[in-house]
């Protein structure tokens, strides 16, 4: 039952690993990086969670926060 949790680990590390080496290793400017997109990213889901009609998503609404407990 580890193996599947196992495998999305190291999945993110390969992740990691891709973010860090786009910026040559610098660690400060990856995390620049991310926390840039992930402020463009949540101001594109205000945006279009202000299009978004009640009738055609059944209610659901997205969140700009994600829970930590879901991965």
């Amino acid at each position: 039952m580890l193996a599947p949790k196992q495998h999305a680990a190291s999945g993110q590390l390969d992740a990691v690993d891709a973010a860090l080496a786009w910026h040559d290793g610098d660690a400060r400017a990856t995390i620049e990086t991310l926390l840039l997109d992930c402020g463009h990213l949540r101001s594109q889901l205000a945006i279009a969670n202000s299009f978004l009609s009640r009738g055609i998503t059944r209610g659901w609404t997205p969140e700009p926060e994600r829970d930590a407990t879901s991965w």
